[in-house]
């Protein structure tokens, strides 16, 4: 990695305050994409996998609808248009650069394309998947990965699925040494179902941080126990006055889970209380393994990197959303939880999205 960001100290020492939650702490990595032009030989979002060329490239088997709701695009359309938008300028259609001339080529052809089929096209079945996310070992040591694997790949079909209308995902582990040539250029699904199923490619800046639980994943007791406005000044908090009356808001907002994406740690909730998954093979209460987040900081800038504070706290009418890097949006501008099971990360993993 060749940057890196850094978390502001949080306003509260949590576990100086609360010692009850200090059983709790678990390790977590802030992976905090930011865009770049990864190769296949780096940890991305959205970015070239280390592929074997002879080994097949995921297809989504299940049936996709296409009834044309007029936002679908394909992922070369959604690049483009984002490219022109961070870009803008009034001379860019005369300043192109040959890569981004051979973008407009290859989107005008998939236009003519889609115009000669007729609307809806056809459905296209099996359908390639998008790459999401490439993490190597030695960039994210917090990964247990099964037997010599080192590197992670996780990829989506771009389109919803029912019943829970979120993309399709699979994971694949791999040892980066035993892979021979690399697929130069892997299938593309003609398109996705919406921008923020296609990722925008983005270096990774990993940082090692300690969470805590979202507060509907503790206890009553402890709940209760945040509820304590006495408790709090006790413990010397200097908390806003804004939030004597829901402490336990100031927790969830500042101490607790961070934004954004991430591995490990604890999930976070809102969208439902919490929901115990458990492994299909051998029951055991399933971990989370990857936070795939709709944004890296949301309101509360207490979460955005030192070194991004400046960047966040100015004028992006533009050009890109700092806190919205990777260009994914998933559910209601969710997170989607990747899930693994602890006793055997080969075993089949799970999603959900909150």
């Amino acid at each position: 990695m060749n940057f890196v960001r850094t978390t502001p100290p949080r306003p509260v020492e949590v576990a100086a305050v609360f010692p009850e939650l200090a059983p709790l702490a678990r390790p977590a990595m802030r992976l905090h994409p930011r865009p770049g032009a990864p190769s296949v030989g780096d940890s991305s979002v959205g970015g070239p996998l280390l592929w074997p060329v002879g080994e097949p490239w995921p297809h989504c088997e299940d049936a996709h609808l296409h009834v044309d709701t007029g936002f679908r695009q394909s992922p070369n359309e959604v690049r483009l248009e984002r490219l022109l938008q961070y870009r803008w300028r009034p001379d860019l259609e005369s300043t192109l650069t040959p890569e981004e001339e051979a973008l407009k080529e290859h989107n005008a052809a998939w236009l003519a394309e889609r115009l000669e089929a007729g609307s809806p096209r056809p459905a296209e079945c099996p359908v390639p998947m998008l790459p999401v996310a490439q993490l190597f070992l030695r960039d994210v040591p917090l990964m247990r990965p099964p037997g010599q694997a080192d590197l992670l790949q996780i990829l989506w079909c771009p389109y919803e699925h029912d019943p829970d209308y979120k993309p399709a995902t699979a994971l694949f582990w791999r040892s980066a040494a035993e892979v021979g040539d690399v697929l130069a250029t892997p299938p593309e699904p003609y398109e996705a179902d919406y921008p923020g199923y296609v990722p925008e490619p983005c270096l990774l800046a990993p940082e090692a941080i300690t969470e805590y639980p979202d507060s509907l994943d503790l206890s009553p007791e402890l709940q209760e126990m945040l509820e304590d406005w006495n408790r709090w000044q006790a413990g010397g908090a200097d908390l806003a006055s804004s939030y004597a009356a829901y402490p336990r808001d100031f927790y969830s907002i500042h101490l607790g889970n961070a934004p954004g994406w991430k591995v490990g740690g604890w999930p976070p909730w809102g969208r439902t209380d919490p929901i115990p998954r458990y492994c299909a093979v051998c029951e055991a209460l399933m971990v989370p393994l990857l936070t795939i987040a709709s944004w890296e900081w949301d309101g509360d800038e207490a979460w955005v990197p030192q070194e991004d504070q400046a960047k966040a706290a100015g004028s992006y009418s533009a050009g890109q959303n700092p806190s919205q890097p990777t260009g994914v949006e998933v559910g209601s501008t969710d997170n989607m939880q990747i899930y693994v099971c602890p006793a055997s990360p080969e075993h089949p993993h799970t999603d959900l999205i909150q």
